[in-house]
């Protein structure tokens, strides 16, 4: 699996004019499901992310987790994640789980972000969403297990 975080003040994902998810301080995760990801991959995601520090402690320095400090995580599937633009100009994305098995996935990983105890908001799987964040730091992280 696949992720691209962001820590933010704030994020929001809306599908037909509506904001579905919607959180305050704490991570955006793109996550995207590649072809022969399983669960296991999905727990061990799920579990580095929630404990990764990388928000400020009192001296300043990145050093406690979202869980830590209380934050959120607003997850949205990316399938683009998965593009190759190894050759030509157009990407290819044919590494990305097929979609039955990447929505499968994406709930999975939803799941077992909140299972580590992370408030939990989401897009939804294959709609076209617009994403608005306030990229705190600016701090982006990619991470592949």
């Amino acid at each position: 699996m696949r992720a691209l975080i962001q820590r933010v003040s704030e994020a929001s994902v809306t599908v037909d004019g509506d904001i579905i998810g919607e959180i305050g301080s704490g991570l955006l995760v793109l996550i995207c499901a590649m072809q022969g990801d399983t669960e296991a991959q999905a727990d061990k995601l799920a579990a580095k992310i929630a404990k990764l520090r990388i928000f400020k402690d009192e001296a300043d320095k990145m050093n406690r987790s979202l869980l830590d400090v209380g934050g959120a995580a607003l997850v949205v599937s990316q399938f683009t994640l998965a593009a190759d633009t190894r050759s030509g100009n157009r990407p290819g994305f044919s590494t990305a789980a097929p979609p039955a098995e990447g929505a499968r996935l994406y709930e999975y990983f939803t799941a077992q972000m909140a299972a580590q105890g992370v408030e939990v908001e989401t897009g939804r799987f294959a709609a076209d969403m617009k994403v608005a964040l306030v990229n705190d730091g600016p701090i982006t992280i990619w991470m592949e297990v």
